[in-house]
């Protein structure tokens, strides 16, 4: 999941970056074709960005399908 995050991160600052990186180390990127590296702090902020937006969005459709009048076993059974 991390390794996902990582890449996330890094298209979310430059679309067109190319990379590459060990699973999950951040301190392995490589970056190639002329891609201007981004820092380390830039991308870590980044995924922390992704990361707190995915659990926003998460919360915000449980509510939504609650508001509906799911029951929180249904809408766990469909979102899990």
């Amino acid at each position: 999941m991390k390794e996902d995050l990582i890449g996330k991160a890094i298209i979310s600052i430059n679309p067109s970056a190319e990379f590459t990186f060990e699973l999950e180390d951040i301190d392995s990127i490589v970056w190639s074709d002329g891609t201007t590296p981004i820092s380390k702090e830039d991308i870590q902020a980044k995924m922390t960005e992704i990361s707190q937006s995915e659990i926003d969005n998460k919360a915000s459709g449980n509510q939504k399908l609650l508001d509906l009048g799911l029951s929180q076993a249904e809408v766990d059974a469909l979102t899990k």
